[in-house]
C-alpha cells in the first residue's frame, strides 16, 4: 500500500472531518478514533487502481473516499438539505436564476460540498454537470448561480498543487470547506437512498467515472 499523492491535505483533512463532527452532534465522539484510521485507510490503495467508488454515509464518515477523476481528486465534505430560511443557507442560494428560485410541491433545495485537489506539477480543469441520483433513476443536474454566490463550484482550472475552493476564497473559510453544489431535488428521493453522486470522465461528460454514496 502506498499513500496517495495528497500532501498537506490529511491533516487538514482530519481537521475538516472534527469540525464537522461537532457541528453534527447525532454523531458519536467515540467515532473519532475510528474516523482518522478510516482516513488513512482511504488514503491507501493500489498504485496501479484509481479510487472511484465509495460512502460517505456511516458514523464518523470511516472510510470516506478520496474519489480519482482523471488528474485531479475529489471528495465530498458534507451534503444536506438547505433551508433558505436560515443565516447560514439564504448565503448558499444567492444569486439563483428568476427561473429557478421557485421550488414546485414536493420538492427541496440540497447542497453538496466538495474539494478538488491538483497534486500534479501541471495545470488540470476540474469537471463540470455533476450529478446526484437516487436508487429509482432520478437525476439531478446542478443548479448554476450568478457570480454573486461566493460559494458555487464553477468547473475551470485547477493549477499545480492547486485546490477547489481557491485558499483564501469565501468558500474555503466557510462553514463546510467546501465549494457547493446546487440542486432541486424531490422529497421522494430521500426515502429513494442511498443517493449517489456521479462525477464525469473529464474528457466524456457523458460518461460517469467515479460516484459515492452520500451521506444524508
Amino acid at each position: 500500500m502506498r499513500m496517495r499523492g495528497i500532501p498537506t491535505t490529511i491533516e487538514a483533512a482530519r481537521d475538516r472531518y472534527r469540525v464537522r463532527l461537532a457541528q453534527r452532534a447525532r454523531r458519536p465522539l467515540a467515532a473519532v478514533a475510528a474516523l482518522l484510521t478510516g482516513l488513512v485507510v482511504a488514503a491507501c490503495g493500489s498504485a496501479n487502481v484509481p479510487v472511484t467508488t465509495g460512502t460517505y454515509t456511516g458514523e464518523g464518515g470511516v472510510g470516506a473516499p478520496y474519489l480519482e477523476v482523471g488528474s485531479l481528486v475529489y471528495e465530498v465534505q458534507i451534503s444536506r438539505a438547505l433551508n433558505p430560511y436560515s443565516a447560514e443557507d439564504s448565503a448558499y442560494l444567492e444569486g439563483v436564476p428568476a427561473s429557478e428560485r421557485e421550488l414546485k410541491p414536493g420538492e427541496e433545495w440540497f447542497g453538496v460540498f466538495i474539494k478538488v485537489w491538483n497534486e500534479t506539477k501541471s495545470p488540470h480543469p476540474d469537471v463540470g454537470d455533476i450529478t446526484v441520483s437516487d436508487t429509482e433513476g432520478n437525476v439531478y443536474h446542478p443548479i448554476t448561480t450568478e457570480s454573486t454566490n461566493l460559494y458555487e463550484y464553477r468547473p475551470g482550472v485547477v493549477e499545480p498543487k492547486g485546490e477547489v475552493p481557491q485558499p483564501g476564497s469565501t468558500a474555503y473559510y466557510g462553514p463546510t470547506g467546501g465549494a457547493l453544489l446546487l440542486y432541486k431535488i424531490k422529497l421522494e428521493s430521500l426515502n429513494n437512498r442511498p443517493l449517489e453522486i456521479n462525477i464525469p470522465s473529464p474528457t466524456d461528460p457523458q460518461k460517469v467515472v467515479a460516484k459515492a454514496e452520500l451521506d444524508v
